[in-house]
C-alpha cells in the first residue's frame, strides 16, 4: 500500500526551507512520497521562480527582508506569521491521477481548517491586483479565501513527472504586509502551527486513503539539504538570476 512519510515540523531560514523541499522532490523520484510543514525564521520574502529580484524593492516593507527564490512559480510571498506545507509525490497515476493536486490539496486544507473553526471557500474567479507583486493579492481559481481574503495559495514544480507542491497558510497579518489579513484577523482563530499540521495530515490520510507515517530525514538527506542551502538557495547567482 502507498504510504506518505510525515516529516518533522521545522523552523528554518529561507535557503534551508527551499533546499529541504527540493530534497523531498529528489526522494519522490526514488518513489518516496512526503508531506511536511514548516515555519520561517527570520521573516522572509520568497520570490516565484520567474519573478524579477527587483520586485522586492517596490515596497519598503519587503525590501528590508531577507529573500530567497523558490523553485516554483507564482509571485512574492511574505513568510512571517504563517505555516507552509510541502507535498512531494512520485510519478504515475496512483499518485497523480484524478483531480489536479492544486485544487485537491486545497480541498483537504479547507476541510481540515474548517474542523479548527476556520470558514474557508475556494476562489472561483481570477482577480489580479496590478499595483503589487504580492501573491496573496492575486486570486486564482482554487485559492482558499476566509471571508473574502486569500489565506492559502500554492505553487508547483514537476521534475521527471514527479510533483513538488508547496503553499503558505496565512495565520496572522504581518507588519511587513499589512494589506494581507490572516485567519486570525478574518475569523478570530489563533491557530498554532502544530494544530494545523495535525489537522491537515489527518484529513490528508482520510481523503486519500494513504497511511501517514511519522518519519525523519535520513542522514544523507540532511547532508543534501545543507549542501543545497549553501550552494544554491543562499547564492546570489540563484536569488538574483532574474
Amino acid at each position: 500500500m502507498e504510504t506518505v512519510r510525515l516529516l518533522p515540523l521545522a523552523d528554518a531560514d529561507g535557503p534551508c526551507n527551499m533546499a529541504a523541499d527540493e530534497v523531498m522532490l529528489q526522494a519522490a523520484r526514488a518513489g518516496q512520497a512526503s508531506l511536511r510543514f514548516y515555519c520561517w525564521t527570520p521573516a522572509t520574502l520568497s520570490l516565484g521562480y520567474f519573478q524579477p529580484a527587483a520586485s522586492r524593492l517596490a515596497d519598503p516593507l519587503t525590501a528590508s527582508l531577507p529573500f530567497v527564490r523558490r523553485p516554483t512559480g507564482g509571485q512574492n510571498l511574505v513568510h512571517d506569521h504563517e505555516i507552509t506545507y510541502a507535498l512531494a509525490l512520485p510519478a504515475g497515476p496512483i499518485w497523480q491521477g484524478g483531480e489536479a493536486w492544486l485544487v485537491r490539496m486545497h480541498r483537504i486544507l479547507a476541510e481540515a481548517l474548517r474542523g479548527l473553526g476556520v470558514p474557508l471557500t475556494l476562489a472561483e474567479k481570477a482577480r489580479a491586483d496590478p499595483a503589487t507583486a504580492l501573491c496573496f493579492r492575486q486570486f486564482t481559481p482554487g485559492d482558499l479565501l476566509c471571508k473574502g481574503a486569500k489565506v492559502v495559495g500554492s505553487a508547483q514544480r514537476k521534475q521527471q513527472r514527479c510533483l513538488l507542491q508547496h503553499g503558505g497558510i496565512l495565520l496572522r497579518q504581518s507588519a511587513h504586509a499589512p494589506a494581507l489579513p490572516g485567519i486570525h484577523e478574518q475569523c478570530g482563530r489563533a491557530l498554532l502551527p502544530v494544530e494545523v499540521r495535525g489537522a491537515v495530515s489527518a484529513e490528508f490520510a482520510r481523503a486519500t486513503g494513504w497511511p501517514i507515517i511519522e518519519a525523519d530525514w535520513t542522514p544523507q538527506e540532511r547532508t543534501a539539504i545543507r549542501g543545497l542551502a549553501h550552494a544554491k538557495y543562499a547564492s546570489i547567482a540563484w536569488n538574483e538570476k532574474r
